[in-house]
């Protein structure tokens, strides 16, 4: 009986180029890219925080403070509860209603959003930074002309919303500047539905700043 010939070399079955040589080869180039750049960019990698309390240092509606909280812990947890600055309110704390709006380097921000530690170095502008109840600023004053409040639990992140929103350039034509105003405002929400009021103070300010750019 014949014998059958040997099975060809396993070198000889296999293609010069197989998936498995590519794979094998971009993996190593990969992994090499990456040391090679985990390496270059070590000096540039920002430091480890925790797990324990650190001390952050915060501009905070003008001033220097200090807090040492976790860090894990939000801006408006650290505002509200190291800093006694409660103007802004924990409602959905998931960005949704915009009662915890503070100013960040003059832009609206959603504290419960933000860690306190990725504050630092930052302006930090609470409600408590715009007025106070012996001075109320034009807007805050508006607020009570206009009756822009009711239960007044989300007023503080609409005035200090639309503080940042009176900075900003309006469009020229009419509807389009109510329109403008009104999707700035979307993310805040009143559960009592003032929504009038607000806008009524807003417009209020506005004109009476109008009014004084001419003036001057």
């Amino acid at each position: 009986m014949a014998r059958k010939p040997p099975p060809p070399d396993e070198e000889q079955q296999q293609p010069s180029f197989s998936r498995r040589s590519f794979l094998k080869s971009a993996g190593v180039s990969a992994a090499a890219t990456t040391l090679v750049g985990a390496s270059a960019n070590a000096s540039a990698a920002p430091t480890a925080l925790g797990p324990d309390a650190v001390t952050l240092n915060l501009k905070v509606n003008g001033a220097a403070r200090s807090v040492t909280v976790e860090p894990r812990v939000t801006l408006l947890d650290a505002l509200r509860n190291q800093l006694d600055l409660t103007g802004a309110k924990p409602v959905c704390e998931r960005g949704g209603c915009g009662a915890c709006t503070v100013l960040l380097d003059g832009a609206p921000i959603v504290s419960c959003l933000l860690l306190a530690a990725d504050a630092e170095g930052h302006e930090i502008t609470t409600v408590e930074g715009l007025g106070s109840p012996e001075k109320l600023s034009p807007l805050q004053a508006a607020f009570v002309e206009k009756d822009a409040l009711q239960c007044g639990f989300c007023t503080p992140g609409q005035i200090v919303r639309a503080a940042a929103l009176l900075v900003e350039k309006w469009p020229d034509d009419a509807a389009a500047r109510e329109t403008f105003v009104r999707h700035r405002l979307s993310g805040n929400i009143c559960r009592c539905t003032g929504y009038n009021g607000i806008i009524d103070a807003i417009w209020a300010t506005a004109e009476k700043r109008r009014a004084a750019r001419e003036a001057a």
